[in-house]
């Protein structure tokens, strides 16, 4: 343990407030033996004017067009030289650490593909959550992503899969789809039992942008692992008819709520009518 280098890409677009926080979390990992590569996706001159000052500590900058994260990332892993990988959104930060411990594990254990963690995520308005991924085989992952975005993996499995999709619309999935891609092939992704990784949740996000998008993009993994989810149709259908039946009760529940205020709003001034007939009684 700690002769594997670590290349750690850090995406970066319009983040002048936290990218500094960002890198300064890799900077303080516990595990030296670490690279950072920082990609410019075309952010503005306040952004740039912070990353020129971040250069000098860090081991590489590339410059480019704004061309979305799954190229920013892939072109930081074509440069890198480690044997790990650990991409990481630069509004987000790792305790010191988690480089460690994810190394430890993955060096005693070929099962291990990807390594994960605890994290809390929090808003910029202060409220903060506790997230637990459930890690385990491919099977965790064909109905929603079981490892948190910034998590660990090798090198060659990143090769193996040809990298993070970049033609396919799936904006903000392209996380889940690469470690879908990563596990269907054998092997588990292993959760740290630590809050050892800080997620900010902001307004206008990549996250919050794709909520309404998310069946859409889910479709566009189904059909490019069509294979996989062929050999789970009885999940597939399940997971679709429990969505259907949670649409229902949300639109039930809401017309529930609207009968009721609309209810009250003609009720109220027929008990206020009766109350005022029962005082001139």
């Amino acid at each position: 343990m700690g002769k594997e280098m670590i290349s750690v890409v850090i995406a970066c677009y319009n983040d002048d407030q936290f990218v500094t926080k960002a890198v300064d979390s890799i900077l303080k990992q516990t595990y030296k033996n670490i690279e950072i590569i920082v990609v410019d996706d075309g952010s503005n001159a306040k952004t740039k004017l912070v990353l020129s000052t971040i250069e000098p500590r860090i081991t590489k900058l590339i410059t480019q067009e704004n061309r979305g994260q799954s190229i920013a990332r892939n072109n930081g892993i074509k440069v890198s030289k480690g044997q790990l990988i650990l991409n990481l959104d630069s509004d987000d930060y790792f305790e010191p650490e988690f480089c460690e411990k994810a190394v430890a594990l993955l060096s005693r254990n070929e099962d291990i593909r990807i390594v994960t963690c605890w994290a809390n995520r929090f808003s910029e308005s202060g409220h903060s959550e506790l997230v637990k991924p459930r890690g385990g085989s491919f099977k965790n992952f064909l109905f929603a992503n079981s490892a948190l975005g910034s998590s660990m993996f090798r090198k060659g499995d990143w090769y193996r899969c040809d990298g993070y999709e970049e033609n396919l619309p799936i904006l903000g999935f392209e996380d889940w789809e690469l470690y879908l891609n990563i596990l269907k092939t054998g092997g588990r992704a292993h959760v740290i039992d630590e809050v050892l990784f800080n997620y900010q949740v902001r307004v206008n996000s990549t996250t919050d942008r794709i909520r309404s998008k998310k069946l859409d993009k889910f479709k566009e993994i189904v059909l490019k692992h069509k294979d996989l989810y062929l050999e789970d149709f009885e999940d597939l259908l399940d997971h679709f008819i429990h969505r259907v039946k949670q649409e229902e009760f949300q639109v039930l529940k809401t017309k529930n709520k609207l009968d009721f205020r609309l209810g009250q709003q003609i009720l109220n001034p027929i008990r206020k009518i009766k109350s005022i007939a029962k005082k001139r009684n």
